[in-house]
């Protein structure tokens, strides 16, 4: 009997001025037209850190070292197909401009109010920003 496997995600909390860093999802067949923060699947043999370095880097083109990423939240996810364990990350450095990397797969990213976050946010990310904002450092979503 196979065991039984969870997706694991990488998110992006990155904070700048009371405002955080939102991409809006377009033309991937998963909650386009939405916001999220940049976020990926870890592709195997790397680390939660190492994950999260390339999709910021393939996302919006910032570097961030290792030492600089914190583990700020984790979800434990469920939907009606899968189970998923979601590291949320924020860090205070990185390099690069930001920009739309992938225009194939967003159309916006830009720094939102924390305070006043568009109202078509994803909502297990939104929820994940709020536990943030209240060093809530474990949540589980859809269970």
């Amino acid at each position: 009997m196979e065991r039984f496997k969870a997706v694991i995600a990488v998110h992006l909390i990155l904070i700048r001025d009371n405002k955080i860093l939102l991409l809006r999802r377009f033309n991937t067949g998963y909650e386009d037209g939405n916001y999220s923060v940049v976020a990926g699947h870890l592709d195997g043999n790397e680390s939660v850190l190492k994950a999260m370095q390339r999709e910021a880097l393939e996302e919006a083109g910032i570097q961030i070292s290792e030492k600089d990423l914190q583990i700020v939240h984790v979800m434990h996810r469920k939907t009606p197909n899968r189970e998923s364990i979601d590291y949320f990350l924020t860090c205070q450095n990185y390099t690069g401009k930001i920009q739309i990397m992938e225009p194939d797969k967003c159309d916006e990213l830009a720094f939102y109010e924390l305070n006043h976050l568009p109202n078509n946010v994803i909502p297990y990310v939104k929820q994940a920003i709020e536990y943030y904002q209240n060093n809530q450092a474990f949540s589980v979503y859809g269970w």
